[in-house]
């Protein structure tokens, strides 16, 4: 069982770090939200420059379908390492899963551009499109890693685990098995 746990804890810290590239790559591949400012009334005002635009939405998709392909590889990995099941792995695969997206979230939202928007209004000017900060608004999307992973591994040591031996016993019409 110690070996169980050391394994599971090397898991959960490999993914957690993992999380580093995910949120690199996810402030790397997700599309811009473009905005603008203007001064209305004399203040500064930020507004989407399109506004029928599905960047928003793109960003959240990014994000998710990394963390959907970060699980598969993560459970593949971990499979073929081990050679089987168990309980401590499969907590490692989504423990450590989870804490990778909440790591990557946060790096790629500070990678970003800056949160600051009014800010970042002003210094470019006025009616000049600049990107608005890197925003994940489904929260959701922080369990896909996790759950990829847990199903992943758990359909692969379904399919190609080792098998427990039958029992000996009695069948149906009395005859030894």
């Amino acid at each position: 069982m110690r070996t169980e746990l050391r394994e599971a804890a090397v898991i959960t810290v490999a993914l957690a770090l993992g999380g580093a590239l995910l949120g690199v790559l996810w402030n790397w591949l997700a599309p811009r939200v473009p905005l603008v400012g203007d001064v209305v009334d004399g203040a500064w005002v930020v507004y989407l420059k399109d506004t029928e635009g599905e960047q928003s939405i793109g960003v959240d998709g990014t994000f998710t379908l990394l963390a959907l392909a970060f699980g598969v590889v993560s459970a593949l990995v971990v499979f073929l390492v081990r050679r089987r099941g168990g309980v401590p792995g499969v907590v490692a695969l989504g423990v450590g899963g989870l804490l990778g997206s909440l790591l990557a979230w946060r790096l790629g939202v500070w990678l970003g551009p800056a949160q600051d928007v009014l800010a970042q209004a002003k210094d470019v000017g006025k009616g000049v499109t600049f990107s608005a900060p890197l925003k994940l608004a489904a929260k959701g999307a922080l369990l896909a890693w996790p759950f990829s992973g847990v199903l992943v591994h758990l359909g692969l040591t379904a399919l190609f685990g080792p098998r427990d031996p039958e029992p000996v016993g009695y069948g149906p019409h009395g005859e030894v098995r």
